[in-house]
């Protein structure tokens, strides 16, 4: 039997992975039946230029592989790089594109194939509406876009699900309240990418005695107050974030940043400095309390901890959840079956 739709997955990062597996369950809630073709493992290379490469034909090789055991009507390429040397044309799902984060020798082959890619696929499907900006005028206007973010829910306790004898159950989308025991929290798995120098930095300037800093995607001390809690599972991860009473970041350049909208999601303040890229969470952190975008992250961090430890009704988590409600799954899932499947199987 055909595929509707062939998912050809790079999956280079657990971001990524954990998209596609909600993309795929997404198109699958719609009635369409998916199935993935895997990139696999890739060498890993010295310069971006070659790490493109190897990707791309490794997703060409997957493709290929998935139309021929599946004989799909549709094709989605995950990622921009997935499409680059893609077998047929079909859909593309991207953070950034390299005319946006490979500058000079970075993108050398990638900027020139990249715009007749897109202007020959399907149906774009930028993860922001900033992510489809830097495209040129002409592609914009050749394909067909639906902006179509990650989905990004609340979290909760495993336990908060088993309600007491004699009790209502709490709504599915509710999270329990956390003890907000950890002052802040960042995410630095590329310490270079994320900033991690400025973020410890700023941490040495203004903690106070008993607060603490974790670094997810670090380890061991790495300060006064500042701990690194490893590589973890997402679950054990998003328990933290409903730990942390802020969540920091300061980014060189952020194509989508997805750890910042899910601490959004578990009740954090957004603590940021500017940065390039698509960047969605910087347009809702300013909108949601400017001070905490600056760079001068210790002084917007400073002013995050101090509201946080004395704020009772917390609006901030409030009115957060209401900006985030285009990212919900809900959201996500009437996209895909509205929008996106009619317009990549044409009907």
């Amino acid at each position: 039997m055909s595929a509707d739709v062939l998912l050809v997955s790079l999956g280079t990062t657990a971001g990524w992975r954990g998209a596609d597996e909600q993309l795929a369950a997404a198109i699958a809630r719609a009635g369409a039946r998916v199935e993935v073709a895997a990139a696999g493992p890739v060498p890993r290379v010295r310069t971006f230029a070659l790490t493109d490469l190897v990707q791309a034909r490794a997703c060409r090789a997957a493709a290929l592989r998935g139309i021929a055991a599946h004989d799909p009507h549709g094709v989605i390429y995950s990622s921009a790089t997935a499409a680059l040397l893609a077998p047929r044309p079909g859909a593309i799902w991207f953070d950034s594109p390299a005319l946006d984060n490979r500058p000079g020798r970075h993108g050398i082959w990638q900027r020139q194939v990249e715009p007749r890619r897109m202007a020959a696929a399907k149906l774009l499907l930028p993860m922001s509406a900033g992510s489809l900006s830097p495209l040129p005028a002409r592609v914009r206007a050749a394909t067909p876009a639906v902006v179509l973010p990650v989905p990004v829910e609340p979290t909760r306790p495993a336990d908060a699900d088993a309600a007491p004898p004699g009790t209502t159950p709490a709504p599915a989308d509710a999270a329990a309240a956390p003890a907000r025991d950890v002052a802040a929290l960042a995410y630095a798995a590329d310490p270079v990418k994320k900033g991690l120098d400025r973020i410890l930095a700023a941490w040495a300037t203004v903690r106070r005695p008993g607060e603490t800093l974790l670094i997810a995607g670090q380890s061991g001390p790495l300060g006064d107050g500042a701990e690194g809690t490893g590589l973890l599972a997402p679950a054990e991860y998003r328990a933290l974030l409903r730990r942390a009473r802020v969540f920091v970041a300061a980014p060189l350049r952020e194509d989508h940043g997805i750890a910042q909208l899910e601490a959004l999601a578990d009740g954090c303040r957004l603590v940021t400095t500017p940065a390039a890229g698509a960047y969605p969470a910087l347009e809702l952190a300013r909108a949601l309390e400017p001070r905490y975008v600056s760079e001068e992250l210790g002084s917007a961090l400073r002013a995050a901890l101090d509201d946080a430890q004395s704020a009772g009704d917390d609006a901030y988590a409030v009115r957060a959840a209401e900006l985030l409600a285009p990212y919900r799954r809900a959201s996500f899932d009437a996209a895909v079956r509205e929008r996106v499947l009619p317009l990549l199987l044409g009907g």
